[in-house]
């Protein structure tokens, strides 16, 4: 698949995740032998290695915590098989989190990193820069 291609098919992907579509339909984007990293962050300090099956638990659980999100994507490059989007997340929190109350806001830059195989994502790497809160 060209790189043009891929850089839309992340894109897809990312509004499927900020529109909290159906798992099904966001494992679609997955290789069956999916591995992504995410780096110490603030809510993951150790950061985290997840399959495709925790990546389902970690979209559960997102789906309890999160009432509403938007990406907004400011970059995306890519070359060969690897893409990579720069993007400003933003969340809406659904359950008291810390000092966070229901409708409370979160914000953060990001970059993800997406390597493809036969046109699935089957490496990726997310950079979570959260704002202060």
């Amino acid at each position: 698949m060209d790189t043009t291609k891929l850089i839309k098919r992340a894109k897809s992907f990312m509004k499927a995740v900020a529109s909290a579509a159906p798992a099904q339909e966001i494992e679609a984007f997955y290789a069956p032998d999916v591995v992504q990293e995410e780096f110490p962050n603030r809510f993951l300090p150790n950061g985290a290695v997840r399959d495709l099956a925790a990546l389902r638990e970690a979209g559960e659980k997102g789906r309890k915590v999160m009432s509403a999100q938007t990406i907004e994507i400011m970059n995306a490059v890519g070359t060969g098989e690897c893409v990579v989007l720069e993007a400003i997340w933003t969340g809406m929190i659904a359950v008291p989190m810390g000092n966070l109350k229901p409708g409370d806001q979160i914000k953060a830059r990001f970059a993800q990193v997406f390597e493809f195989k036969d046109g699935l994502i089957w490496r990726q790497r997310n950079y979570d820069c959260f704002y202060p809160w």
